[in-house]
């Protein structure tokens, strides 16, 4: 018999809270057994009870989700929090923040009631319950133990220079991919001999925020990529929210364009898309990474990519992965080259594709 998963929801809005309790009891196996209007309220709660997911609002009185977050943390406590967030400027901002202390996902939070009652809506809270309840998952993507930058950074500086052909990296990541490419990306050396193009699952707004949290934390220029920007080596360009992003090009030189197509694996911007554009690129070879992630995204891109292309491919393994979903799938295929720790993808790139 299936176990009923405990859901407690923290949102200062009466509203709110009756609009997610109303969409989580509709699906089968979850009981939204408590709420709290604010983090201090919820830590009462907490004292007494356990949970298998916590939804979360970041903008309370009293205590708001961030410092909810940091108690939590405090506290050694392993429910998985989902946020709920604002699409302002400042709600991505924290949001981010909110990932990096621990927060499993985040969900936007409707601009009005019409648009809560969308199945769009609805299918998003589905999909991260489901995600954060039954996929294979880790407390946390971080491992505690990690190789320090400066051993990452001086054994690509004992590399030779790279030998002349023409790569490409590109990566794909949805859940716990925020906090895993904060740890890869500031790796990368400035002088790394190929441009790295990054899927990741966010929506419109969010890619722009997390590119320059990265940029600022990272040696390599990291950007969101533009319509019509040509590639450069040495530098880092993730996909706008939103849209789908494709390589268009010849003998590996090129640029990335966006097209509309309706979602693709449930995602919009999805990785496929670029793994397919990449099929006739010119490039000798192209280096996937395909890292934590719910789903299969990236799969079926590679594959046929693999058909025509020289590729290399790494998957992160399952113990360092948020959600072992997206890894899991290409690992499947047979295709892959090698399942890589976390803390030591950045370091196989750059052994792969060298430096300038």
């Amino acid at each position: 018999m299936t176990k009923i998963k405990k859901i407690l929801i923290i949102d200062d809005s009466a509203l709110m809270r009756r609009i997610l309790c109303d969409i989580i009891e509709k699906e089968q196996y979850y009981k939204v057994t408590d709420c709290a209007g604010d983090g201090l309220a919820a830590l009462e709660v907490l004292e007494k009870k356990n949970f298998d997911c916590i939804f979360l609002d970041l903008h309370m009185p009293k205590m708001d989700g961030i410092a909810f977050l940091k108690e939590l943390k405090k506290k050694g406590r392993r429910e998985k929090i989902v946020v709920i967030s604002s699409t302002s400027s400042k709600g991505e901002k924290i949001t981010l923040e909110a990932l990096a202390l621990g927060a499993f996902d985040f969900i936007q939070k409707p601009q009005n009631i019409l648009a809560s009652k969308t199945g769009e809506f609805s299918g998003q809270i589905k999909n991260v319950l489901e995600a954060a309840t039954y996929a294979d998952t880790v407390s946390s993507g971080v491992p505690e133990k990690k190789p320090s930058n400066s051993f990452i950074k001086s054994e690509a500086l004992t590399l030779e220079k790279h030998d002349g052909r023409k790569r490409i990296v590109a990566i794909a990541s949805s859940t716990g991919g925020p906090n895993a490419l904060q740890k890869l990306i500031p790796l990368l050396p400035h002088n790394l001999a190929a441009p790295v193009v990054i899927v990741q699952h966010m929506p419109v707004g969010f890619t722009k925020t997390l590119a320059e949290r990265l940029n600022v934390n990272s040696e390599i220029s990291v950007k969101e990529a533009e319509d019509g920007e040509k590639l450069l080596r040495g530098h880092v360009y993730i996909a706008k929210g939103g849209q789908h992003l494709n390589f268009q090009g010849s003998h590996g030189d090129g640029y990335l364009y966006y097209s509309d197509e309706p979602p693709r694996e449930g995602v919009k911007p999805c990785a496929n898309y670029l793994y397919e554009s990449l099929a006739g690129s010119g490039y000798d070879e192209i280096v996937c990474v395909v890292m934590t992630g719910m789903g299969c995204d990236g799969t079926e891109g590679i594959a046929g990519l693999a058909s025509k292309n020289k590729v290399h491919i790494i998957a992160q393994n399952q113990e360092s992965c948020v959600v072992y979903g997206m890894p899991k799938s290409i690992v499947a295929t047979g295709l892959v080259n090698q399942i890589v720790d976390l803390d030591h993808i950045a370091q196989e790139i750059i052994k792969k594709v060298g430096v300038r």
